[in-house]
């Protein structure tokens, strides 16, 4: 393999593994293991497990951010763009290995004073409200941008619950609850 196809093998393998099992709970003969390279192959690509983590939690965002922007702009203009933020949500929670948001996931089981993970996340989560900010702009613009922004967090926040509590309770009423709130906001 070519040295980036190497390192993106083991960021899948890792993915795939932290996704699943957890950060904590997945170490790195494990990783190593599951992707079948020598220990000294990981170390040349990530020289930690917090390198392999940030990796995992871009692979993840970049998977996502392409995917959500393909489905929500494939959607007709107006309301129902707004409203396919769900209808992706429905779509991720019917995949057969879903199990929440990669990111929460994370952050759950890091120290608070991690702060390059935190940071990465925080960002994620950043330009995820400002995706959604620009949905709402474009297909329904309130008088300012600050309540465009607003808005965005609203929906942010239905979004975000939704994961969670769809995880918790292995259903998608969580999902349709929190799209019922979102077009009872917008209308």
């Amino acid at each position: 393999m070519k040295h980036s196809k190497i390192r993106d093998h083991i960021i899948q393998t890792a993915s795939s593994l932290f996704y699943h099992k957890g950060y904590n709970l997945t170490g790195i003969n494990e990783i190593i293991k599951e992707a079948g390279i020598a220990k000294a192959t990981l170390y040349n690509h990530f020289p930690s497990k917090e390198d392999i983590c940030i990796a995992y939690l871009q692979f993840k965002n970049d998977t996502f951010t392409k995917d959500i922007r393909e489905f929500v702009y494939n959607a007709p203009v107006g309301k129902k763009r707004i409203y396919a933020l769900f209808d992706f949500l429905k779509l991720f929670f019917d995949q057969k290995d879903f199990n929440g948001c990669w990111c929460l996931n994370t952050y759950a089981e890091m120290p608070k004073e991690n702060e390059t993970v935190r940071f990465e996340i925080q960002q994620q989560k950043h330009d995820f409200i400002s995706f959604i900010q620009e949905v709402v702009a474009e297909n329904y613009n309130q008088d300012t941008e600050n309540e465009n922004k607003m808005l965005a967090r609203k929906i942010y926040l239905l979004y975000e619950g939704a994961i969670s509590e769809s995880k918790l309770h292995q259903n998608t009423w969580p999902i349709e609850a929190s799209l019922s709130l979102c077009e009872n906001i917008i209308e």
